[in-house]
């Protein structure tokens, strides 16, 4: 599994502690930056280079972290094919990929410490969609996401003209 990984200088911190939880776990991590806490570099223009990597599926998966997790949230979820959840706990963590199929996991440094991260990302980099629900709700979430993807197609469109 390919993950692409960001942060602003909010976020350095606690991304360099998931960072290296990951390449433990043998996985492969694309880091986008920062480099340090001390970049300029705004984290839209972050969230907007990790979810172009999901969205065009140049990566399996992405995680973001800021502050707080919610801008990176916003941005990411601006582009096509990006499911974006902030997630403070396990529990979200595991709702996010269960019932939303999210694809990207933003993190909040202010509010998340590093070992609390690490089973953040465990759980749902491990949960399925649909994982734990009975067959009739399974069928409706797989449906939901076809619906999802028609909303997204025409919305897109139509900012795009």
């Amino acid at each position: 599994m390919k993950i692409a990984l960001g942060a602003d200088p909010y976020g350095f911190n606690l991304k360099e502690a998931v960072k290296k939880h990951l390449q433990d776990k043998g996985l492969e991590v694309e880091d986008v930056g920062v480099s340090d806490s001390t970049s300029e570099t705004p984290y839209y223009q972050v969230a907007s280079e990790v979810a172009q990597r999901v969205g065009s599926q140049q990566a399996d998966r992405g995680i973001l972290v800021c502050g707080t997790g919610m801008g990176m949230d916003i941005i990411a979820n601006k582009h096509p094919g990006v499911y974006a959840a902030v997630c403070e706990n396990t529990n979200a963590a595991e709702q996010s990929r269960s019932i939303n199929n999210s694809n990207v996991l933003t993190l909040g440094e202010f509010f998340t410490a590093p070992d609390v991260a690490r089973d953040i990302v465990d759980t749902w980099l491990t949960t399925e969609f649909t994982q734990g629900w009975d067959a009739p709700i399974q069928e409706w979430l797989q449906n939901s996401m076809k619906d999802i993807a028609q909303i997204e197609e025409q919305e897109f469109k139509s900012a795009e003209s």
